[in-house]
C-alpha cells in the first residue's frame, strides 16, 4: 500500500509523513487595491449618486440639489470674502477651545491619575459631569456671554476636555507599578517620574485623546455658531438656510465635512510623528 513519504531524522527515526502537496508552489497572492484608491472610488460613487437621484426624481430636487449644483454654489462661496472670514472664525474658536481643553486635560489627568487618593476622590464627580451634553450648556453660555466667542469656547472646551482627561487617566494608570517602585527606590522626584516614566507611557493615550477632542471641538464650534449665532460657518449656514439658498446650505455642510477630514488627517500625522518610537506606529519587520 502506497502512502506519503516519511522524513528520516538524523537519529534514525522517522518523523511525520510529508504531504505530497507540500512541494507544490504556492499560488501568488492576490494584490488588494490600495485603501486610498478604494476611498476615492467610494467618494466618486457618492458624488455620482447625489447627482443622479435628484435628476430621476427619487428625491425632491428642490430640497436635495445635485452634486453639480452644490459644486457651483461652493465655487461661488470660495470667491466671497465673507466665506473665508467665517472659516477663520470657526477655526479660531476650534483652535482656542482645543488648546485650552488639551492643556487642562493633560495637567489635571496627570495630577489626578498619579495618586490613588485623588482618583477615588474625583471619580464620582467626573462620572457625574462627563455625561452632561455640551448642548445642554447653550442656555448658560448665552446667559453668560451672549454671542461673544466666550460662549463658543465654553461649549468647545467642555466637550473636548473630557476626551483628553479620560484618556490621560487611562494612560497614567497604565504605568507599570514595578517601574514606579524602582523609580522611587532610585530617588527620582515627582517631576522626574512624570518626565521619564509617566509621560512616555501616557503619550499614546494623550494623542488618542487629542485626536478625538479635535473632532469633537469642531462639531461643537459649528453647533455653537448655528444655534447661538457666533460668527463662523454655522452662522453662515443658518443665514443661507433662512434665505432659502438650499444649494449654498449643502455647500457649507460639505465645507464642514472637508474641515473634519483635514483635522483628522493632520492629527493622525502628528500622532505618527510623536509616536514614531512606539510599537503601535512601527511596521512589522520583514521575515
Amino acid at each position: 500500500m502506497s502512502g506519503s513519504p516519511a522524513v528520516v531524522s538524523p537519529a534514525g527515526g522517522s518523523t511525520a509523513p510529508v504531504s505530497d502537496t507540500a512541494a507544490l508552489p504556492r499560488a501568488p497572492r492576490r494584490r488588494s487595491m490600495p485603501q486610498a484608491v478604494l476611498g476615492l472610488f467610494g467618494l466618486v460613487a457618492l458624488v455620482a449618486l447625489v447627482e443622479i437621484l435628484p435628476r430621476i426624481g427619487v428625491v425632491p430636487r428642490e430640497y436635495f440639489p445635485t452634486s453639480s449644483g452644490i459644486g457651483s454654489a461652493l465655487a461661488d462661496l470660495v470667491g466671497q470674502g465673507e466665506f473665508w472670514t467665517a472659516v477663520l472664525d470657526t477655526l479660531q474658536g476650534w483652535a482656542l477651545g482645543l488648546a485650552i481643553a488639551a492643556v487642562a486635560g493633560v495637567v489635571l489627568g496627570i495630577l489626578i491619575g498619579s495618586s490613588r487618593f485623588t482618583r477615588e476622590l474625583t471619580a464620582s464627580t467626573i462620572e457625574f459631569l462627563r455625561p452632561i451634553p455640551s448642548v445642554a450648556l447653550i442656555p448658560i453660555a448665552i446667559l453668560l456671554f451672549g454671542t461673544d466667542i466666550e460662549s463658543k469656547l465654553l461649549l468647545v472646551v467642555y466637550a473636548s476636555f473630557w476626551q483628553v482627561l479620560i484618556q490621560v487617566l487611562y494612560g497614567v494608570q497604565d504605568v507599570d507599578p514595578v517601574a514606579q517602585d524602582t523609580a522611587r527606590a532610585y530617588g527620582l522626584g515627582r517631576w522626574a517620574r512624570v518626565r521619564y516614566l509617566i509621560w512616555p507611557t501616557a503619550l499614546p493615550y494623550v494623542m488618542t485623546g487629542l485626536r478625538l477632542a479635535a473632532a469633537v471641538a469642531l462639531i461643537l464650534a459649528v453647533t455653537s455658531e448655528l444655534v447661538i449665532g457666533n460668527p463662523g460657518l454655522g452662522k453662515l449656514l443658518a443665514t443661507a438656510q433662512s434665505g432659502g439658498a438650499i444649494a449654498t446650505s449643502y455647500a457649507i455642510v460639505v465645507v464642514t465635512g472637508i474641515l473634519g477630514v483635514l483635522v483628522n488627517v493632520v492629527f493622525r500625522v502628528i500622532e505618527r510623528r510623536a509616536l514614531s518610537w512606539h510599537p503601535s506606529q512601527r511596521g512589522e519587520l520583514p521575515a
